[in-house]
């Protein structure tokens, strides 16, 4: 694995966070009348080392890849989908296409590989590592040095996106058949059965997904010796971008980098990297619940309470661009409302 997986995690500035608390508790309203939108903005400060923090400049980051488990019928779509989303993202026509320009926020694709590759594409960066995994209901899912590839394109993602100014992450994926990997990397992580675990994913009746669970399982039995470290866990049952999603988190947190995380597959990738590196925690909010049904259960794992509850599944990073607008708003009320002092306002007795 490569060296820089093993660098520590930029500590919070804790010394900011007290002082942007007590700013909170001198602003013209009741103390915590604003709940979570209070707690989220000191928790920025505290990330970013600023008494006012920001998150105006936000970096969204897809990963799309395609994989081998999809010859196990786990999905309601063909598995060309995954190159012709790439296209769609490249025009603009995704939902995250609409909500990255909506929230002027630069949308960046990283294409680690479709069965159908679409080639050159504005706004899509190529860091091809073959045209899907390995089907890991019968072999590992990548070799050794493919995951090092995975993780090193979510960690230029970063360096690419703090080097453009990023003051927030969200990192969103594509790939038919990904949210099978997805559980069970989850069910690897968090010794569950795919029972429990796996959902309908792009829309499986249950009928499909009692079939993906018993795959899944067939898989963790397969690779059974080989699941106790997480970064083994992602080599044996992960996805490419599952795996770039966690190496990406590794990074932003080495680099001091806040993350927005999304929704079942995100959150998968990032208990991989906290299970990792428990410390790489710190830098995470949570964007959305999503409506698959292991995700509660990963939130759970991380202590993650997510801002919103839309019943959404669509991954690519949507639902934590949508929550995005809270965090911006969080800072807005903590910068720029007036203190009792400013404002001449009787403060509490």
């Amino acid at each position: 694995m490569p060296d820089w997986i093993n660098l520590p995690v930029k500590p919070l500035d804790l010394k900011t966070g007290t002082a942007a608390l007590a700013r909170q508790a001198q602003l013209t309203k009741p103390p915590g009348s604003l709940g979570q939108l209070e707690a989220l903005a000191v928790q920025l400060a505290t990330m970013q080392g600023m008494e006012r923090p920001a998150v105006d400049q936000a970096a969204i980051i897809i990963f799309a890849a395609d994989h081998g488990i999809a010859a196990e019928n786990v999905s309601a779509f063909p598995q060309a989908v995954t190159g012709e989303m790439v296209k769609n993202f490249a025009r603009g026509g995704a939902a995250i296409s609409v909500l990255a320009k909506t929230l002027g926020v630069r949308l960046e694709v990283v294409n680690l590989g479709t069965v159908n590759d679409p080639g050159e594409l504005p706004g899509v960066v190529r860091a091809i590592i073959a045209p899907a995994t390995a089907n890991f209901a019968a072999a590992p899912a990548m070799t050794g040095a493919q995951l090092a590839q995975a993780l090193q394109a979510g960690r230029d993602s970063v360096l690419r996106a703090r080097d453009r100014g990023a003051q927030i992450f969200i990192g969103g994926e594509m790939g038919i058949a990904n949210t099978t990997s997805a559980s069970a990397v989850a069910c690897a992580l968090l010794r569950e059965s795919p029972q429990l675990l796996a959902g309908p994913g792009t829309g499986l009746d249950n009928k499909g997904v009692a079939h993906k669970a018993a795959v899944i399982q067939r898989a963790l039995d397969l690779h059974r010796a080989n699941l106790a470290q997480p970064l083994d866990v992602l080599r044996h049952v992960g996805g490419f971008e599952v795996a770039a999603l966690a190496g990406a988190y590794l990074a932003t947190a080495q680099n001091g980098v806040p993350v927005l995380v999304d929704g079942f597959i995100s959150s998968v990738a990032a208990l991989a990297a906290v299970r990792f590196n428990p410390e790489v925690r710190n830098w995470m909010f949570f964007g959305h619940a999503s409506a698959e049904p292991g995700h509660q259960r990963v939130l759970t794992a991380l202590d993650a309470q997510p801002l919103l509850q839309l019943g959404m599944r669509l991954g690519e990073g949507s639902g934590a661009a949508t929550a995005l607008p809270l965090l911006r708003l969080a800072c807005a009320l903590h910068n720029g409302m007036a203190t009792f002092a400013e404002a001449a306002v009787s403060g509490k007795l």
